[in-house]
């Protein structure tokens, strides 16, 4: 398994190789000070399976630096791993294509833990980011009980295809290209999707899923 880190601050690379030897014993971890740096390890390792990436990186703006390897590298995971903790950042993260958030100051087993989330197939999102979504946006459905299924709210099969790839933090392009469909009928999707579940965004669509249980039919291949 290769995985790169992506920070400005030595320290932070050097913290997280010893975390990372944690979650893999055989892990080749790479690094990089900034985009540019990142750019040509990537170029050189384009099997690098995970990347963790700092948002305030010193030659340009994180989340570009998000959407660029998104759209070069699809198929990679990529996790933000900020200082900068707020609802803001992370849900713009999540509507990038990031497979999770975690803060810098989250313990080593708190990290170890999100990442293997990640791994497994899932969204990591930070419990307090959680705890606010739910508190701002809860889902309440028909009659005050809870939709037992997706068929509760009137969600199509297609619909709940598109909605398990928005839960692995694919974007809309990416969808678009694994469904075969065009970006205007994802983009309809998804917003049938927000209206169904009574959110707002892809991270509280995430959080709503979450607090039902649902089980999302098995992704396509990519």
């Amino acid at each position: 398994m290769k995985i790169l880190v992506i920070d400005d601050h030595v320290l932070i690379r050097q913290a997280m190789q010893g975390v990372l030897k944690k979650l893999r014993r055989d892990a080749v971890v790479l690094d990089a000070s900034d985009s540019a740096q990142a750019m040509a390890v990537m170029a050189g390792h384009p099997d690098v399976d995970l990347v963790l990436l700092d948002l305030t990186l010193p030659d340009r703006d994180g989340f570009s630096v998000l959407t660029e390897l998104r759209e070069r590298y699809p198929t990679i995971s990529i996790v933000v791993l900020s200082a900068v903790q707020d609802s803001a950042n992370v849900t713009k993260a999540l509507e990038l294509g990031a497979r999770g958030y975690i803060p810098k100051s989250a313990q080593g087993d708190v990290i170890l833990n999100a990442l293997r989330l990640v791994i497994s197939g899932s969204v990591y999102v930070p419990p307090e980011i959680l705890a606010r979504a739910e508190l701002s946006a809860p889902v309440v459905p028909a009659a005050n009980q809870p939709p037992r299924s997706p068929a509760d709210v009137g969600l199509t099969d297609r619909q709940l295809a598109v909605l398990a790839l928005v839960m692995q933090g694919k974007n809309n392009k990416t969808i678009c290209r694994m469904l075969n469909l065009a970006e205007p009928t994802v983009k309809n999707h998804v917003t049938a999707i927000l209206k169904a579940l009574k959110v707002s965004n892809r991270t509280e669509a995430v959080v709503a899923v979450n607090q039902l249980g649902w089980k999302l039919p098995p992704l396509p291949p990519s």
